[in-house]
């Protein structure tokens, strides 16, 4: 049987046409997104007219023409995500939570408030495909302009309202210095100087003459005169765009008012820390000296030209070493050590020590910590007070010694009955040195003492009473015998202040008819 190669070859040529044609036409003809959940939607456009927006994740991966035309307006700065949301948003309110739930519903359909536009988006595998198409349009090719022109007018539209409502004073000036635009706060401004019965008139009248002489002036700040006469500032500044420059004026009173009362109070600290006898010395956190005060000049002889050159700490305390007005230190290295000291202390919180200088002054140096890591140091002359604490002493030395020198046992008193003196015949007599107690000695401890160590005697009562009452007081003398047979001339008597003295004596046989009448033998 004979093969015809005649049907093979029309045969095959035939399945070949059919597969280009079916490749051909598959195209054009009608898509479905994949998976049942969107069966519903219908074919998706595929024209290269159409506003069509391909993402995986927030990656944009296709766009059509037209669409990569809309992102043009986007901010460029963000990822392809936020720059399409930028542009849509405004214009498709619930936008965000729409696209956040994509995934999971697997369509949204959005439309604008004026009903122009029409916003479809699917989500298959993870691809996100959105298609914007403008409704009622007759001409598919023109949807680019009505959606850009959509997305400029959101913007504009933005910008109006930023413009309208922000606080600053903003203008334009032409060539010739006329307002050709202002906001609204402008307006309101010039609005206030206008007097009864005028007409606002255009262009509208400059409220600012100092930028006369050309804009891209550096910031400066200008004053008005209010209706009410108070002035009212505003920190000034302008740009140059194109030849019309725009000027504006941010409301500067608060930061006005602040910094004049800082500079009061910067003023008035000023004229206190001149005044003060303290000598004061600020280093900042670099430990450069920052400021001074004239009592120091005084009392550390530095020059004020030193002074001002803002010396570091060191350099500060050498000089001081040169003028003699610092300890003279064993040897440089302990000198060092004693700086390092001296600041750590002060940072601190914890330096204060007492200089005896060569020339017999005394001075007091504290260091206390400042803000910002600075240290300040105070220098008190207290060669005065040293001297008078030290004669003082001396007298109370003096006077303990002359005490010590008699025989009679002293025993003083204070007002409120506490023992604050007595002498060497005191303690050697009861045995007790009040000198050596911790604490404080009252007049009925004391005689609970004296007592344990005698006969019974009325003396004691008496002598708490005597103490306790204040005002005038009869000297008071009587003989009391002690536990080892011996007896004592004891006597309570008066003194400056309110204070009582009572004293003891121990009484020999042959000093027996020198006793008083009114003396009581116990």
């Amino acid at each position: 049987m004979s093969f015809d190669w005649t049907i093979v070859l029309v045969i095959g040529a035939t399945s070949v046409l059919t597969a280009i044609s079916a490749l051909f036409l598959a195209e054009y003809l009608p898509r479905w997104p994949a998976g049942p959940e969107n069966a519903a939607i219908g074919p998706l456009p595929v024209s290269q007219d159409e506003t069509v927006f391909l993402f995986d994740n927030d990656r944009l991966i296709d766009a059509t023409a037209s669409a990569r035309r809309l992102l043009e307006h986007a901010p460029q700065d963000l990822s392809d995500w936020a720059r399409l949301s930028a542009v849509l948003s405004p214009r498709f309110p619930g936008f965000a939570a729409e696209m956040a739930r994509l995934a999971e519903t697997g369509l949204a359909e959005l439309t604008d408030p004026g009903n122009h536009a029409r916003l479809r988006a699917f989500s298959t595998r993870g691809i996100a495909r959105i298609i914007l198409s403008e409704s009622g349009s007759d001409f598919p090719g023109h949807s680019i302009d009505a959606h850009s022109l959509a997305a400029q007018d959101a913007e504009l539209e933005t910008l109006r309202q930023v413009v309208a409502h922000m606080p600053t004073l903003a203008w334009q000036q032409d060539a010739n210095g006329d307002v050709i635009w202002a906001n609204r706060a402008y307006l309101k401004r010039v609005e206030t100087t206008r007097q009864d019965g005028d007409d606002l008139v255009w262009p509208l009248p400059r409220l600012f003459d100092a930028h006369d002489d050309g804009p891209g002036l550096s910031p400066r700040r200008l004053s008005l005169t209010g209706a009410d006469g108070d002035q009212q500032w505003f920190d000034c500044m302008a740009v140059a765009p194109a030849e019309a420059p725009m000027f504006f004026a941010s409301p500067a009173d608060a930061v006005v008012h602040a910094e004049a009362a800082l500079r009061n109070f910067v003023q008035t600290l000023t004229k206190t820390f001149a005044g003060l006898p303290t000598g004061l010395a600020i280093f900042n956190r670099a430990r450069n000296l920052v400021m001074f005060n004239p009592a120091l000049v005084d009392l550390t002889h530095l020059e004020p030209q030193f002074l001002i050159s803002r010396p570091g700490l060191v350099a500060f305390l050498d000089r001081l070493r040169e003028k003699q007005m610092i300890p003279e230190p064993r040897d440089y290295k302990s000198w060092r050590q004693d700086i390092t000291a001296l600041e750590e202390g002060a940072a601190a919180g914890e330096y204060e020590a007492t200089w005896t200088l060569s020339s017999g002054l005394t001075y007091r140096v504290t260091g206390r910590p400042h803000p910002d890591g600075a240290v300040a140091f105070l220098f008190e002359d207290i060669s005065a007070e040293i001297s008078l604490t030290r004669r003082f002493r001396a007298e109370l030395e003096m006077g303990q010694a002359v005490l010590d020198s008699l025989d009679e046992a002293i025993a003083v008193f204070s007002p409120a009955g506490v023992l604050t003196m007595s002498n060497a015949a005191y303690a050697a007599l009861w045995g007790q040195n009040p000198s050596e107690s911790l604490s404080d000695i009252g007049i009925h401890d004391a005689t609970r003492h004296w007592q344990d160590r005698s006969e019974p005697s009325n003396f004691w009562a008496d002598a708490r009473d005597f103490v306790a009452h204040s005002g005038a007081r009869d000297r008071r003398e009587t003989v009391v015998a002690l536990a080892d047979g011996r007896r004592l001339i004891c006597q309570i008597r008066a003194i400056g202040g309110g204070g009582t003295l009572i004293g003891f004596r121990v009484l020999a046989d042959h000093d027996t008819a020198q006793i008083g009448t009114s003396a009581v033998l116990a």
